[in-house]
């Protein structure tokens, strides 16, 4: 039956391909980057939520739009005009390779904004020209993170984190028990910012075709007004959007520049995908808990983990899992995973029900912004791993403890008394520190569930326990120092993953790419205060349960 409407479908466009030569295109397609981008779309969310909060362009459907583009051999190039973009540098590093692609198929791509930071500014010098308005100006450049500490603030309030982690490099907890960084959370941070920045100045001199220094001192000798711009190389050019038609064309005749949502019935038509088989998507975003995959009703302003981010449950994943090896026409799996981890045992649930998968059928895993301790737990039954030079990885270590809150509880004069029958049932009890006996009996069971994770990542990585446990221990990397390390297989992005799935799966190069659905019962709340509430108290019981944590140090996205 597939086979029969893919060959109507062909005939269909074979008839009406000739109408659309006829339809003359434009010289150029433009293109308007701005705002946040998922990285796939979200077409699961509901109808109500649709209309309440509406659909965002993903990366992966910009992508798709800019390969119509590059087919279509009567179009000459492409304007990005660059607005506003809150990206991480993962997701700027995703969108700089559809630049290189449409490049790589002939198109001349021109970067124009008015105004330009430093993501802006990067998605831009992967152009073949940078343009600014008249009048126009480039902000400061460089790259920044922030790190918040609340020791004080919970202690002014009566509460305090109680924790024990693997080695000092597993800094999850210092932000509730910190007041400042320890030396090895500055170490890593240094490392992580030091490569970070290497990898944007290399992409930068690479495209711009000038060396690095020259880059760094750019970067450095930012702000800039646009004259002071041009006359620093940061730019190719000062114009007005208005003079851009005749900037690409000839004053005589200028280009033609639409809009791409008011020129693609004009282009050539995409390229069908074939019927049969298809590459699985399953997704692991936010934090792995035990229970069902759900997610915040609306998007807080900075990633609390456990409270109010997304999570990527057990039994959900297991049970999207389950159901690919089932599918006869699933013919191989990538595992998208923009995750900090979480729950170590969820996260082994995930791990198990994968390996099993890959005992059948291909695993690829796409690391997206975040792929960190338990998200790269459920990464290690991979047959291969694909990053960003941005993603930040690794992190392989393991955390405990809990939050005392007996302090805040005596300042709102309220008493409270526990009755038991165990000795040990308040181990994990709010109400009181852990003993010195119970610290050592909890750094046991840390010790074993990292014990079980260093192996699951030298047996997916072909390494001992030791050279694993010295890139360990909760340090955390970046892509490339992954890359370096062993940790992943190679740089690139949903769209390397998708064709390495299909590669290794012996499919046909345009395969399609099918997510795997969400179970109904795993509902989305309707945004209110009281869903918001009740979403950050289901956080807090996870983190009760979830004794054993696999939890990457907080990362401020860029």
């Amino acid at each position: 039956m597939l086979h029969a409407i893919y060959a109507v479908r062909v005939l269909f466009r074979s008839f009406f391909y000739p109408f659309r030569l006829v339809k003359k295109p434009p010289d150029y397609v433009l293109f308007t980057l701005e705002g946040e981008y998922p990285d796939i779309p979200d077409s699961k969310q509901g109808f109500l939520r649709r209309k309440l909060l509406g659909k965002k362009l993903s990366l992966l459907e910009l992508g798709e739009q800019f390969a119509h583009v590059a087919r279509d051999q009567r179009v000459r190039g492409v304007v990005l005009h660059s607005a506003s973009l809150k990206l991480s540098v993962a997701q700027l590093q995703t969108v700089r390779g559809f630049i290189a692609k449409l490049k790589e198929s002939g198109k001349h791509v021109v970067a124009w904004g008015s105004t330009y930071d430093m993501a802006t500014y990067y998605v831009a010098t992967a152009a073949d020209e940078v343009l600014i308005a008249r009048g126009g100006s480039i902000g400061q450049l460089g790259i920044s993170r922030g790190y918040v500490f609340l020791g004080d603030a919970l202690e002014r309030i009566g509460l305090k984190g109680d924790f024990v982690q693997i080695s000092p490099y597993k800094t999850a907890p210092d932000m509730l028990t910190r007041t400042r960084m320890s030396d090895e959370a500055r170490e890593m941070a240094n490392w992580l910012l030091e490569d970070t920045h290497a990898s944007i100045v290399d992409d930068i001199a690479r495209d711009r075709e000038t060396d690095l220094e020259k880059i760094k001192a750019i970067i450095d000798g930012a702000p800039y007004t646009d004259e002071v711009a041009l006359e620093a190389k940061a730019i190719d050019g000062v114009m007005n959007q208005e003079q851009l038609p005749a900037h690409l064309g000839t004053p005589k005749k200028p280009a033609r520049v639409v809009p791409y949502v008011s020129c693609r019935k004009r282009l050539l038509p995409r390229l069908l995908v074939r019927p049969g088989g298809y590459i699985a998507l399953i997704r692991v975003e936010g934090d792995i808990v035990d229970g069902r995959s759900e997610r915040p009703p609306v998007k807080p302003p900075f990633r609390i983990p456990l409270l109010l981010n997304p999570r990527a449950g057990d039994l959900t994943i297991v049970q999207q899992v389950r159901r690919v090896l089932k599918d006869k026409h699933a013919k191989a799996l990538v595992l998208f995973v923009d995750s900090g981890g979480g729950s170590a045992a969820s996260s082994e649930a995930m791990s198990s029900a994968l390996r099993r998968l890959a005992e059948e059928k291909p695993v690829v895993c796409c690391m997206s912004s975040v792929a960190a301790s338990g998200g790269y737990y459920v990464a290690t039954p991979a047959r291969y791993i694909v990053a960003q030079p941005g993603t930040i990885t690794g992190s392989i270590g393991v955390l405990s403890g809990k939050i005392i809150n007996a302090g805040m509880l005596e300042k709102l004069l309220i008493n409270r008394e526990v009755l038991q029958r165990g000795e040990n049932a308040t181990f994990y009890g709010s109400q009181q520190p852990f003993t010195v006996e119970e610290k050592e009996r909890l750094l046991e069971s840390i010790r074993h569930t990292y014990s079980l994770f260093l192996k699951r990542v030298s047996d997916a990585r072909g390494m001992s326990s030791e050279e694993i446990d010295s890139i360990g221990g909760g340090r955390v990397w970046t892509g490339r120092q992954a890359l370096e390390r062993g940790l992943v297989d190679e740089l690139g992005g949903l769209d390397v993953a998708l064709s390495k799935a299909r590669e290794l799966a012996g499919l046909h190069p345009r395969t399609r790419m099918e997510e795997i659905p969400i179970p109904k019962a795993d509902s989305i709340a309707i945004p209110s205060a009281v869903a918001l509430l009740s979403y950050a108290n289901e956080g807090v019981n996870q983190l009760r349960r979830a004794h054993t944590l696999c939890i990457c140090p907080l990362v401020e996205r860029d």
